[in-house]
Formats: structure tokens, C-alpha cells, sequence
């Protein structure tokens, strides 16, 4: 098993105002100057208050299951159903990943939420999505180079909860993550704390292939990055 750790800064992860306003739906030009002070504010506020971290771990020893679209890893059977499985069953091996943004922002969002402040509890879960999506790209990205020198590719990440995968797998996952470096645990619920935080697969291997956009092969129609990107 390889493994490779991760602590991000918050410039590192390059958000901006127009990326954040166009996530809770407005679009260029409408006028929002109030909405855009508040998501200055937040951004700025985030810079000291997120302690963003991601890392990976590479299993070989994967069997997959044509019939059952099951992959074990380490004799763990996942049943990551027809979707994920038509996008890594050409992998050699299987990168494990989790990311974070800490515990802070969720702390703040929550807190907001209770004191009645609904909007600003939104843009700090909004931007908390945000940070721990970009962190998990630049994860990603550097799997992706590490792979080209030994003459790999990988896939694009998949998630528990996602494309018909039953979130309550993550059990699993976290049996092969548990005492990792990012400090995520698990609910009985499957639901990971710090709350901003992000699991799944990554394929790699010589005949595969990371795709720039896969919207149109999960069934989630209200997910929100849809929605920016589709």
C-alpha cells in the first residue's frame, strides 16, 4: 500500500466571489451587492478558520465482479453498482481517498443556522462544499502526476452516496482508513464529522481514463454542481 498525505492552504484551492454567487444561483450581472459582501466576508473568514486536509492510499490487491459490479479490496467487497463500476473495472489498482476542510466552518454554519442568521449559515456550507471539493482536485491531481511516471492513469473520483452507491459503505472504506491522517470519523449513520468532508474511489491503471465532466452518468438531479456545470 502507498500513501500520501496532504495540507492545503486556503489560496491554494483559488475560489473566487463569481464561483461561489454562481453555486447559490445567481448569474452574471444581477444585481446582489449585500449577498457579495457577505460571501467576501466568509471567504476572508475562511482563510484562518480551515484546517484543509487530503490524502490517499493505493490498494493493489482488487478483484472485481463483473456479474455482482462488486470490487474487493483487501477482502472488503464493495457493491459500488453499474455506474462506478463501468468507470474503474479496468483498473489495476484502487486509490482510497479522504479530504476535509475541519471542523470550523461547520461549527460557524450550524451556529448561524440556530441563531436564525439562515442566509449566512447557507454561504458558510456552501463555501465549506466548496473548499473541501477543491482541496480534493488538488489531491487528485497530484495521484494523477505521481501516476504519468510510472506510465498510469487514473479515473475521476467516485463517492459512498453517490450514482446508486448506498452510502452506508463508507463503513467499509473507513475500515481501511482508520486512523487517518485528515481525523474524519464515522457516525453510526455513515455520515463523516467534520461534516465537510469527502471519501470515494479513485481507479488507476493503464486503461483508464479521467473524464472532465460525468454528469450525464448520475441519476442525483438536484445535485448543485449540476446545475453550475450541466
Amino acid at each position: 500500500m502507498t500513501k500520501s498525505t496532504f495540507q492545503f492552504d486556503f489560496k491554494d484551492l483559488k475560489l473566487t466571489l463569481p464561483q461561489i454567487e454562481r453555486v447559490i444561483g445567481y448569474r452574471q450581472g444581477e444585481p446582489h451587492e449585500t449577498i457579495s459582501e457577505l460571501i467576501s466576508e466568509i471567504l476572508k473568514e475562511s482563510e484562518t478558520i480551515c484546517t484543509i486536509k487530503a490524502e490517499y492510499r493505493i490498494f493493489n490487491d482488487v478483484h472485481f465482479n463483473n456479474s455482482g459490479k462488486t470490487v474487493e479490496i483487501n477482502n472488503l467487497v464493495f457493491n459500488i453498482k453499474k455506474v462506478v463500476y463501468s468507470q474503474i473495472k479496468k483498473s489495476e489498482s484502487i486509490a482510497i481517498f479522504l479530504c476535509t476542510a475541519g471542523e470550523e466552518i461547520g461549527i460557524r454554519s450550524r451556529k448561524s443556522m440556530k441563531d436564525g442568521d439562515l442566509l449566512r449559515g447557507y454561504i458558510y456550507d456552501v463555501i465549506g462544499s466548496e473548499i473541501v471539493e477543491a482541496a480534493a482536485d488538488l489531491m487528485q491531481d497530484e495521484l494523477e502526476k505521481t501516476m504519468i511516471s510510472s506510465a498510469k492513469k487514473i479515473t475521476n473520483r467516485y463517492s459512498p452516496g453517490y450514482c446508486s452507491w448506498d452510502v452506508a459503505e463508507q463503513h467499509q472504506l473507513f475500515q481501511l482508513m482508520a486512523d487517518n491522517f485528515c481525523g474524519i470519523r464515522l457516525t453510526p449513520s455513515a455520515l463523516m464529522d467534520p461534516m465537510k468532508s469527502v471519501s470515494g474511489f479513485i481507479g488507476i491503471g493503464k486503461n483508464v481514463r479521467r473524464n472532465p465532466y460525468t454528469c450525464n452518468l448520475c441519476d442525483m438531479k438536484d445535485c448543485i454542481y449540476r446545475r453550475i456545470k450541466a
